[in-house]
C-alpha cells in the first residue's frame, strides 16, 4: 500500500510540473569581434553575422550582416545549437 501510494505521488508531480521544456545550453557562444577570427575558431563552416538581442543571424551579403548595433560574428553551427535562427526575410 505505501508503495503504491509513493508512486502515485510521484506521477502526480511529473503532471503538475509538466513536460521539461528545453533549455539553452549553459556554455556561452562563442562570439568574435571579425569575421576573420570566427573563422579560424570553425574553419569548416560558415560565419555569421548574431544580432544578440534577438537571437537571428545574417549571412554575409544580406543587408545586416555585421550591421546591426549589437551583435557579433558567429559560427552557424553554434549558433544552431543554441537556439538561434537564421533571418527569414532575406535581410
Amino acid at each position: 500500500m505505501r508503495r503504491s501510494l509513493i508512486g502515485i505521488i510521484a506521477a502526480l508531480a511529473v503532471l503538475v510540473q509538466g513536460p521539461a521544456l528545453a533549455q539553452r545550453p549553459t556554455a556561452p557562444l562563442p562570439t568574435f569581434p571579425t569575421q576573420q577570427q570566427a573563422q579560424q575558431h570553425c574553419p569548416s563552416d560558415i560565419v555569421v553575422w548574431l544580432n544578440l538581442p534577438t537571437g537571428i543571424y545574417h549571412f554575409q551579403g544580406q543587408r545586416w550582416f555585421g550591421n546591426t548595433k549589437s551583435g557579433a560574428y558567429v559560427c552557424q553551427g553554434e549558433a544552431d545549437h543554441a537556439g538561434d535562427r537564421a533571418t527569414q526575410n532575406g535581410q
